[in-house]
């Protein structure tokens, strides 16, 4: 009998061994071809709009400019985002061996107060409308990456994008998009104008395939590129000409139209909130990961939150874990749990007072503390902020707010993933990734004015829906509370690695409050399972939903987790005595997108996922 056990119990553990082994296998084949190039490298949201990188980089110019090229072609396609969005990067220079970091993101209006909003009967600012909108930051952020850093004009630069306003063949799910919200649309003039051709008839949204005309833009495009020519006339140079187009948006007749539009429609925004606003050219945060530099965008982002996860996670050995097993994603989930609930309370735009306590909240000890914090026998549903303040020499002014802090959430609390949370909850935007030869690194994601999206006047521009990422409350977020000429703590989040001071990894997706899990994977599907960039942004990822999601009525759903339908059962029948809540996706991985830099050959590995209709191009 006792060799029966025996010989019970060897082969359990040898089949369990088996088990954790298949984790640690990387994934066989991609559905999508991984991308090779030596001279040059552009991906982005649409096939259409990488292509316009192409284009630009055929040209002659650097990954800046054709980074740029993309940006103004996603945002004609308005895939997801427009021109009255927000725009968010970070640049390797190769000059100075440095990463940059662009802050593009749209200002709080005159008079958008909590008070106002309150009067409205409005727990948050709303999802749509004039009155979601910030000053628009992405023109600024364009002209700015491309004055400083580029070496094309405006004018070559905006010239696929003026081609396509002039008119292109509109895709499947744009179209779809505006036809499934054309009721909405048809509250606004000058969007029902732009976004609806066939009033009147069953489908009054253009069909895929079908010629989409945007004349406005098109004359608002054209504008910025003859203030850039008329200042090179007088003798300006480059930069100086492209800042002139710059000053046209927000200074000249495209901001008084932009503003009588938005005024006319119950909006906020006025000339003097326009003209005051600038882009911020600066110092991004990061931390090192096992040898590996990982750059994020400060804390008027959720970037930071992902350094946290690398922080907490770099306390365990992840690799003996195996992908994908259970211990691993609750391992993963967890320490997104703590660093999630620290921005949803500390972070906030660093203009304002308080100040944000970033220097404790990426301290190594800070992270190691909050690793002790996790209960590997089941998921906290009640994770709650820190206290960094100590790991900064600091007391925290908040403690009585972080105490109270889970009962102080006005949305609600469940674990059901319903159509339209999920919609709230994963807002699209696009992300934009460029790489050259002589080193420049571009890592955007822009977003914001997306279908169904208010235009300002004749401006063709569509507004941002940024406001709803404030709170007005600051038992909430003392951080994050609407003020007028303040930018809201964004999801948005483009990422940049480098190793031995060259870059490493570049890489960002779409997908709201899922943009920094699906980073943080896909990192560590490169630097801990060796898989390659195609493998790593198809591979499969989970979401969970346990933060206060940054949109619409701010709801968290404690132990909820998609995972993809691949997931072996015996994974989630653990995960479920675990107490997570699953939800189960074909694909799970982004959609992401990439470029590896592989220095022993000299060359890129650009990687788009296969998730939707990312599209890259290399050579």
């Amino acid at each position: 009998m006792k060799r029966l056990t025996l010989l019970f119990c060897s082969i359990l553990l040898m089949v369990s061994h088996s088990y954790a082994q298949s984790f640690n296998v990387r994934p066989q084949g991609t559905q999508k071809p991984p991308l090779h190039g030596r001279h040059w490298m552009a991906v982005t949201g649409k096939p259409l709009a990488a292509t316009a990188g192409a284009m630009t980089f055929q040209k002659g110019g650097n990954a800046i400019d054709a980074a740029c090229a993309m940006l103004a072609a996603t945002c004609t396609m308005w895939d997801v985002l427009s021109w009255g969005g927000e725009t968010q990067a970070l640049i390797y220079n190769p000059k100075t061996g440095k990463v940059i970091a662009i802050n593009a993101l749209g200002v709080a209006p005159t008079g958008a107060t909590p008070e106002f909003y309150k009067s409205k009967g409005m727990q948050y600012p709303p999802e749509f409308g004039p009155l979601a909108a910030v000053t628009p930051g992405t023109p600024g952020g364009l002209c700015t990456m491309l004055a400083e850093y580029g070496t094309l004009s405006l004018k070559e630069v905006l010239a696929p994008a003026m081609q396509m306003a002039e008119g292109y063949p509109i895709e499947a799910q744009t179209a779809n998009s505006i036809e499934r919200n054309k009721a909405l649309i048809k509250e606004w003039p000058y969007s029902k104008a732009v976004f609806l051709p066939h009033i009147g008839k069953d489908r009054e949204a253009p069909s895929a395939g079908e010629v989409f005309k945007q004349n406005d833009l098109l004359q608002t495009l054209q504008k910025l590129v003859d203030a850039e020519q008329q200042a090179l006339k007088k003798g300006k140079n480059r930069k100086e000409a492209i800042y002139a187009a710059y000053d046209r948006f927000y200074k000249g007749d495209i901001a008084k139209e932009f503003v009588r539009g938005c005024k006319e429609q119950g909006g906020l925004i006025t000339e003097q909130d326009l003209a005051t606003w600038k882009v911020k050219i600066e110092e991004p945060v990061s931390v090192n990961y096992k040898g590996i530099e990982v750059y994020k965008l400060q804390q008027w982002t959720q970037g930071p939150a992902m350094l946290q996860a690398l922080n907490i996670l770099e306390n365990f050995d992840l690799k003996s874990m195996g992908y994908n097993s259970a211990k691993y994603i609750h391992t993963l989930y967890q320490s997104m749990n703590l660093a999630f609930a620290d921005r949803d309370f500390y972070y906030g735009d660093p203009a304002f007072s308080p100040e944000e306590p970033i220097k404790g909240l990426l301290s190594k000890d800070y992270a190691k503390a909050r690793a002790k914090e996790i209960n590997w026998e089941r998921n906290n549903g009640k994770a709650s902020p820190g206290d960094p303040y100590p790991f900064e020499g600091k007391v925290n002014p908040f403690t009585d707010l972080v105490k109270n802090w889970s009962q102080a959430s006005l949305s609600p609390v469940s674990n059901t993933i319903d159509e339209e949370y999920l919609s709230d909850f994963k807002m699209g935007t696009t992300s934009v990734e460029a790489a050259d030869k002589d080193g420049w690194v571009v890592s955007i994601t822009p977003s914001g004015g997306w279908v169904p999206a208010c235009i300002a006047g004749k401006t063709g521009v569509g507004m941002s829906q940024r406001m709803q990422s404030f709170v007005l409350d600051a038992k909430q977020n003392p951080f994050n509370v609407l003020e007028p000429g303040k930018r809201p703590r964004v999801t948005l989040t483009p990422g940049m690695a480098l190793k031995n001071g060259k870059p490493f990894l570049s890489f960002a997706v779409q997908g709201g409050d899922s943009q920094d899990q699906d980073l943080l994977q896909c990192f560590l599907n490169v630097v801990e399972f060796g898989m390659t960039i195609q493998e790593a942004v198809e591979a499969a990822n989970i979401v969970s939903y346990q933060m206060r999601s940054s949109f619409g009525n701010h709801e968290s759903k404690p132990g909820a987790v998609t995972l993809n339908t691949q997931t072996p059962n015996y994974v989630m029948k653990e995960l479920r005595k675990m107490g997570y809540s699953i939800d189960l996706d074909e694909r799970t991985a982004g959609p992401i997108n990439a470029i590896y830099f592989d220095w022993e050959h000299g060359t890129f590995w650009g990687g788009s996922s296969n998730h939707g209709e990312d599209y890259g191009i290399g050579w």
